[in-house]
This record gives structure tokens, C-alpha cells and sequence, in this order.
């Protein structure tokens, strides 16, 4: 029996976020600590595994309760379904023939829920990638993130951007253009360029290891405030604007300049919605040290550099003080030293 294994990594958004929705730029990383892992091999008959994000039997009421705090009301079996019909629907529009053997696909995940690290979308990735293995089907590469989105945003209704499903696929640190796109093979498809990590100051994520809630929760309202407010366009544009300089500074090893444009980067989302105090005090808490900060994703995790293992240090003492739930890692970038 041929066992097929894929994962797929938590990512941070560097800098950009969150203009991949509206025509922006972004340049982000994901990192090793945190996987989803999808195993797939022939079976009798199609079949779904169901993780522990997806149990239906519980100890007590109260034990329902802490497991819907932590993962929701919804696990990953629906983004495993999504994601094989979105595939056959690719293969046939593509004419690919698919055989008839039936699989078996499970999936498992250690990356964060709900703190703006992109799960679900790991999730998708790694079960898009057994399939093609499974079958045999190659799909370019940059079309991938585009197919992956559609299985959030088109199947299951998710308001999401690209800048997620392109780095995870792509993987390390990965800069995107998405001003200009082009259809390829039926999606929207951007320019994506790989970097070398090591043009990289060192990194840091800060994530708050109880505040779950799911991205929708921020990119479903924004989608509405944005087109019902012209002024928050301008916005978007400015926070795009910062990519082209954090490029520069990256290629020119200018660390100083970098540490600013990603704290301009929050301070610019920030008057995009209204930022929850514990999410505010986060950014406040970091950037008290000495580091630059902004969020990671849609909020409940930050990302920022610092200068010295002993500024390290210091955030580590000054999160855990502020708060025992916030936990500092340092990220393990694909193609870092």
C-alpha cells in the first residue's frame, strides 16, 4: 500500500498585509514550527478521517464548551471535502482522466487555530498536493494558490486573499505582487517571486495561545467597510507602498529602515477597523522592547525583527509578563541558514 504524506506550514505575513484582497502587495514566510499534515492511500472506499478538531462526542457540556472555544464550530473535514471537489472539478475542465481507486485521507494539525497563522489553509495545501501525487496530475505551481483559495472563498464561502495559499505553496519567504493579475487555466494569478531568508534581520512571532476566533471574523466586515468607504482604498494603497521599500531594505541589509515600515505597516491597518485591546497591547508590549511589530495575519499572533539575542530575550520576559498566554518563537524559515 503506497502511503502519500504532504504538509503544510504556518505562515507570518512580513509586510503588506492586508492589501492581497485589493490588488496589493505582500511579502511573507512560513515557518516549520507549526505543520498540518494530510495522509492519503488506497482504500475500498472514499473516506474521510475525522481529527480531534472534528470530534462529535464529548465528556460533559462543559467539555463541548472548551472544545468549541478552541476550535470552533467547524473542523477540517470540510476543507478536506472542499478540496476534492474543487480538484475534480479542475481535472475535468483540464480533461485529465482520473482513475477510479479510491483513497482513504486523514489529516492532523499543530499549527495554532485562530490566531491568524493560516490553518486552514495549510490544511487545503497539504490535501491538494496528495492528491496530485495520488493521481498523478500536475498543476502548475502558480496556479495552485489561486485553485486553493476557490476552495475557501468559492466553496465555503471564506473571505480570504491570496497572499496565505501563495506563500504556503511556494514556502520560506516569498514576495507578491497581486496588481496586476492574469487568468491562467481558469484563476486570477498574481507574480510570485521566492527570496533567500537569509536577507532576513532575525525574526520573531508572538501568538496568543487562547485567543482563537476564525479570519472571517476580520476579512468579512473589512470587505463591507471597504466598499462602502472610499478613503479606506487610499489605505490599502499606502500599506501596499511599503512593500517596494521593505524590498530595497532587505536587499540592502538596512535592518533600521525594515523595523519601521513593518510598524508603519500596523499603524496604517489599524484605521482600517477597530484593533481588540488585548490584540493593541500585544503590538504595544513588543514594540516597548525595542522590536518592530504587526500582526502576523488577521490577529492574535504578531511578527517583527529585532536587533540582539539579549532584545530577544527581553520580549520573551515582557510578553510573558504582560500576558502567560502570549508565546514567543523564534520562526524556522525554509531556506534560512
Amino acid at each position: 500500500m503506497k502511503l502519500i504524506r504532504h504538509e503544510g506550514y504556518a505562515r507570518a505575513g512580513l509586510i503588506g498585509n492586508p492589501t492581497d484582497g485589493y490588488g496589493g502587495k505582500t511579502i511573507s514566510f512560513t515557518m516549520t514550527n507549526f505543520k498540518a499534515t494530510v495522509v492519503m492511500y488506497p482504500w475500498e472506499q472514499l473516506e474521510i478521517l475525522w481529527s480531534q478538531e472534528d470530534k462529535n462526542r464529548f465528556d460533559s457540556l462543559d467539555d463541548l464548551v472548551e472544545d468549541v472555544n478552541l476550535n470552533g464550530y467547524y473542523g477540517g473535514v470540510r476543507l478536506v471535502k472542499a478540496t476534492l471537489k474543487r480538484f475534480d472539478e479542475y481535472c475535468r475542465a483540464q480533461e485529465i482522466a482520473l482513475s477510479d481507486q479510491p483513497f482513504s485521507v486523514r489529516y492532523e494539525t499543530a499549527i495554532p487555530r485562530g490566531v491568524g497563522l493560516s490553518g486552514s489553509s495549510a490544511i487545503i495545501v497539504a490535501t491538494l498536493h496528495c492528491l496530485m501525487e495520488f493521481y498523478g496530475v500536475s498543476i502548475p505551481q502558480i496556479v495552485q494558490p489561486s485553485l486553493v483559495r476557490a476552495v475557501e472563498n468559492e466553496e465555503l464561502g471564506i473571505a480570504c486573499g491570496y497572499q496565505d495559499r501563495v506563500v504556503q505553496v511556494y514556502q520560506g519567504l516569498v514576495a507578491m505582487d497581486f496588481s496586476s493579475m492574469e487568468p491562467i487555466e481558469g484563476y486570477e494569478c498574481g507574480l510570485y517571486e521566492s527570496l533567500t531568508a537569509d536577507v532576513l534581520p532575525p525574526v520573531y512571532v508572538c501568538y496568543d495561545t487562547e485567543g482563537a476566533k476564525t479570519s472571517a471574523s476580520v476579512h468579512g466586515p473589512l470587505r463591507t467597510r471597504m466598499a462602502e468607504r472610499a478613503d479606506l482604498q487610499e489605505t490599502m494603497e499606502q500599506i501596499a507602498a511599503l512593500v517596494p521599500e521593505a524590498r530595497d531594505a532587505l536587499s540592502e541589509g538596512d535592518h533600521p529602515r525594515l523595523h519601521a515600515l513593518i510598524d508603519r505597516n500596523f499603524d496604517l491597518r489599524a484605521g482600517l477597523y477597530d484593533i481588540r485591546e488585548d490584540h493593541r497591547r500585544m503590538i504595544e508590549t513588543a514594540r516597548g522592547v525595542g522590536v518592530s511589530a504587526k500582526f502576523a495575519g488577521s490577529g492574535g499572533a504578531i511578527v517583527g525583527t529585532y536587533d540582539t539575542p539579549q532584545r530577544f530575550e527581553a520580549l520573551v520576559t515582557a510578553m510573558s509578563r504582560a500576558c502567560p498566554a502570549w508565546r514567543v518563537i523564534r520562526p524556522q524559515i525554509p531556506g534560512s541558514r
